[in-house]
């Protein structure tokens, strides 16, 4: 695996990517309506392309496919980290969350902050993350939890 950044060719694949990935959590998570109003069907392709050439995510690689990406904001916000519903469980999202971490540093940035979803929460948890709060966001008509999350780091 390798990481690389976000290209403007990507969004398709990456929008991709994000539905699947949340349509294959378990339903002991959230339910199949909570994962609809998380990710409706089709992905909204124009939306992603514009959210995609703002953030810039970095993007985990597997033989020119794309596997997983994250995006880091310059306040040290991570507003998503996802990893494609083929690939879940072999560690991709650790080693992008780790690669992440490093960039921050490398960026001076060291206070790392994250809505993690339930599923992801044990993957910040791992990496130092400490929960602060959970949220219940509302959307398209389901209330969803995640969890504020915080990391500060070491100059």
């Amino acid at each position: 695996m390798k990481f690389a950044n976000y290209q403007s060719s990507d969004f398709k694949e990456i929008a991709d990517l994000f539905h699947g990935s949340v349509h294959s959590i378990s339903s002991g998570f959230y339910t199949s309506d909570e994962l609809d109003a998380w990710s409706p069907f089709p992905p909204n392709y124009d939306e992603w392309e514009i959210r995609l050439e703002k953030k810039q995510p970095y993007k985990a690689m597997v033989n020119d496919k794309i596997v997983g990406f994250i995006e880091l904001e310059n306040s040290g916000h991570i507003d998503c980290l996802y990893v494609h519903r083929d690939f879940k469980g072999e560690g991709i999202g650790s080693q992008l969350l780790k690669y992440v971490i490093q960039m921050a540093k490398n960026n001076g940035i060291y206070h790392l902050y994250a809505e993690a979803s339930k599923v992801a929460r044990p993957i910040f948890e791992k990496q130092g993350f400490t929960y602060n709060n959970t949220n219940n966001i509302k959307l398209r008509g389901q209330t969803l939890i995640n969890y504020s999350m915080s990391l500060k780091l070491q100059p």
